[in-house]
């Protein structure tokens, strides 16, 4: 290493630098990684991390946030896939510039590409208010719900869910009608088979289908075996450990004068073990009715029912306005995190007895 490379602060790189040594530290910065005198590390995760602080959920959205801070960003949406898989790492200096800024942090270009995971996590937990194991958790295990082979996030999504949304019978207006999802293990590269039921007042409603996943949306076509019932699903990306999945729910209305094209939010948690509840309860929930307390019958308790209350009203029940429904990935992301925390604690107490 010569003595000019061993003189320089890294700690002095800002925006404040005439733009004649940025351009120079971008042409030199390729050689200094192929020697191995700057050395990025776990970008991959660090890059996941800031999606989830942010509350972010594709990597358009991740560039957007890059483009909000410098128009001129070298952020790039195709080598963002081979960064977030781990295949390489980014060698413009500029770019570590701006991600400080995406983060809104006080650090320098070298320490964002340098420092150990763990510390980037100590930092941006704190400085976003996120909860630093669920922050760890979910971008550890995001390479492996959005970039791993498509068996393995199908896998991650079997089990069964109650499903939450909005009535949408004008007999039942403003009620929250509940629903059961099943995910059985994929039998084939088509995907998991997908089966959804309803206990209606008219009778048990039940369609079918396959999921099939993308890695901007989860999508479901279901329909009724013997009927004409059929919805469509189109849901956020399930992240890892998939305790949540929310989004959107299409179809035609079934209990009415008129049979209307319609369209709900809707949250399916995930719960430890199918429940025989389903079999007799109704599937319209008194109004006022608590989700925590439907949830603990189902055999889910929770240590902060208010809060779940809150997050799912939130979720569910708010809107963009006329001609637009768009549910808000920071509305998602805080039922994921609550969910999360609740799945961490129970691993804990689990734990503890076994001990």
């Amino acid at each position: 290493m010569s003595d000019m490379w061993k003189e320089m602060d890294f700690s002095g790189i800002a925006w404040n630098f005439h733009s004649h040594r940025q351009e120079h530290l971008a042409k030199i910065l390729p050689r200094l990684f192929a020697r191995g005198d700057w050395m990025a590390r776990d970008i991959d995760r660090k890059l996941r991390a800031t999606t989830i602080a942010l509350g972010l959920i594709t990597r358009k959205d991740l560039a957007a946030a890059f483009r909000r801070v410098n128009a001129a960003t070298t952020f790039d949406i195709e080598r963002a896939h081979k960064w977030l898989q781990g295949r390489s790492s980014p060698r413009d200096v500029r770019l570590y510039q701006d991600w400080l800024l995406v983060l809104e942090l006080d650090q320098s270009a070298e320490w964002i590409a340098n420092c150990e995971f763990e510390a980037f996590l100590d930092v941006i937990a704190q400085r976003h208010d996120v909860d630093r194991e669920t922050l760890r958790l979910q971008s550890m295990s995001m390479h492996a719900a959005r970039f791993s082979n498509a068996n393995e996030t199908h896998s991650n999504l079997t089990g069964t869910y109650v499903c939450y949304s909005n009535a949408w019978s004008p007999y039942f207006r403003g009620q929250i009608i509940r629903g059961e999802l099943l995910i059985a293990d994929a039998e084939s590269a088509a995907g998991p088979q997908v089966t959804y039921s309803e206990s209606l007042p008219t009778g048990r409603l039940q369609v079918s289908g396959l999921v099939r996943l993308s890695s901007r949306a989860m999508h479901m076509s279901l329909k009724e075996p013997t009927g004409d019932a059929q919805f469509m699903f189109c849901l956020f990306p399930p992240t890892a450990p998939v305790r949540v999945l929310g989004g959107l729910m299409c179809g035609a209305t079934l209990i009415g004068p008129d049979s209307s094209p319609s369209v709900t939010r809707i949250v399916m948690i995930r719960l430890p073990e199918k429940s025989e509840h389903w079999q007799s309860a109704n599937a319209y929930l008194a109004k006022a009715s608590s989700f925590a307390q439907d949830l603990a019958s189902l055999g889910l308790s929770v240590s902060s029912p208010q809060t779940i209350d809150e997050r799912l009203s939130e979720f569910l029940c708010s809107g963009d306005g006329p001609g637009l429904d768009q549910p808000s990935t920071a509305s998602y992301r805080a039922i994921v995190e609550l969910f999360d925390r609740e799945w961490l604690r129970r691993l804990d107490e689990d734990l503890n007895a076994k001990e």
